[in-house]
Order: structure tokens, then sequence, then C-alpha cells
């Protein structure tokens, strides 16, 4: 069995301030730290299930978070970045047999998570065929191309609902609850033994496969006309208002495409 696990910070247990996303900040260290014991939980989990490959993409900020000699053999990490429409699941590929996600956390414009945004700070909202999405939905789509399934996801308590309303064979652990701009947030090593049967449950009887649409609309609202404005200059892509680019397509990867250069 073949596992690839994607990793963020903004939905660790405990974080609630940008500073503690962030290198150059003094509170990083705790979270990059919780981040780090959350990822290798989820590994110890797959080898305990019978994983025999891990992979593991650093996708946070820079993409190097993660200490690889602190993830257990034989785990392989991703880090830093390739400009490739997979984004956060950079190195899928068939034959993977499941998709877990660490540290995940709710969409631009919820109120579920006080870091809350999806891809960068630059949108209000992104959606396909009418559906806002999250980074999960974005990533899901894309495993879902190489038929790899989804089947596990530990995050702030709006991108959990989120991912069961999608599809509630996929498994969930809440880390945190959103209060404003604060979080009322469980303790770190509950949340690491949920994270550790939630991942062996996960693989033992995992979801299958997402269907993917026919056709995608996508619909990017962004905080600044200037940046939709840019937007709208993609091939194929249309501004529609002020604030608003659409692009249509058939192929997932061309929407993967498009928001690596629109956003």
């Amino acid at each position: 069995m073949r596992v690839f696990i994607s990793a963020d910070i903004e939905g660790v247990a405990g974080i609630a301030h940008w500073d503690e996303a962030d290198k150059s900040k003094a509170d990083y260290r705790i979270y990059r730290d919780q981040m780090q014991a959350e990822v290798r939980a989820a590994c110890e989990a797959a080898l305990a299930a019978g994983a025999t490959a891990i992979r593991v993409k650093d996708a946070h900020g820079s993409g190097r978070n993660l200490d690889p000699g602190d993830l257990p053999a034989p785990t392989e990490l991703v880090r830093g970045w390739a400009p490739t429409p997979a984004m956060m699941v950079q190195e899928i590929e068939s034959g993977f047999d499941a998709l877990v996600f660490i540290g995940y956390h709710d969409c631009a414009g919820s109120g579920a998570n006080p870091l809350a945004h999806t891809l960068n700070g630059s949108t209000t909202e992104i959606r396909v065929n009418g559906l806002p999405v999250a980074e999960f939905h974005l990533h899901t789509w894309t495993a879902a191309g190489s038929r790899v399934p989804a089947v596990f996801l530990s995050g702030d308590a709006g991108i959990c609902r989120r991912v069961r309303d999608f599809d509630a064979r996929i498994r969930t652990v809440t880390t945190n609850t959103g209060r404003g701009a604060s979080v009322l947030a469980r303790h770190p090593e509950v949340v690491l033994a949920e994270i550790r049967e939630g991942v062996a449950a996960a693989l033992a009887d995992p979801a299958p496969v997402c269907a993917l649409p026919e056709r995608f609309v996508l619909e990017v609202d962004y905080k600044e006309p200037k940046r939709a404005w840019r937007g709208g200059l993609y091939p194929g892509a249309a501004l529609v208002t002020d604030r608003t680019v659409r692009f249509e397509a058939d192929a997932w990867v061309d929407v993967m495409r498009a928001l690596e250069f629109i956003t």
C-alpha cells in the first residue's frame, strides 16, 4: 500500500494567528513542531496499517517546514515547490492507494478559522460549478485524476464540515473551532491520538475515488480589482465583474493550471 500525505499548518492544533505560520516570527516554532508531530502521527499510523511507501508533500509556505529526519523510514518528503498544476499534492501519481490531508483549513471567505484562505491571500472566494471550494476540494479532484482517493483530513471544524458535506465517507479529525479572531483549541495530544486512530481506520476502509464533473466553471473573486484585471488576461479567462474572473474547461488539470497563474 502506498500513501500520499499533504501537510499544511493553518489547521494544526492550537494555531490562531498568522505569526504562528510565519518562519520569521518567534511563535512559528511551536506550530511547526505541531505540524511535524501531526504528520509523524499520520505516517506512523499508515505504516502500522500496512503501508510500504509513504510520500509527504510539505505544502505550507516555502515548503521547507518539516524535518525529514524526524519522519519514520521509508517516508519520502517533497520539499520546496516546482511550478505544477498539482500544487499541494506535487508528486502524486497513479499507483498511490490513498491521500491523507493534515493541518488543513477552511476556505477564503469563511469565519471558521482566523487563518482561512484558499491558495493565497489575494482572493475572497473561489468557486467551482458554483461550490465555494477549499484547498481540500482542489487537491481531492487533482488526486482523482490519478485515481487516488482522499480518505482522511485533519483540520479546523469548518473544513471538516465541508469534507463531510462533500463525502461523508472521508474520515475527519477536528483540531480547532474558530471564534472570530480566536480559536477553541483541542489538546494537541488528543488530536495526535485521534489522527493515529483516524488514519488507520481510513486506510482499513478507504473512501472511493470521487467522481469528477464533466465540465468545470471556475470563478475567482479577488480582494482587489487590479488582481482581477490581471487574472482576466489569462488565455480563456474572462473578467465578468470588477473583482471576478471566470474560466471554463473540460479537464480539471486546465483549471489547476489556470489557478497557478491567476491567484
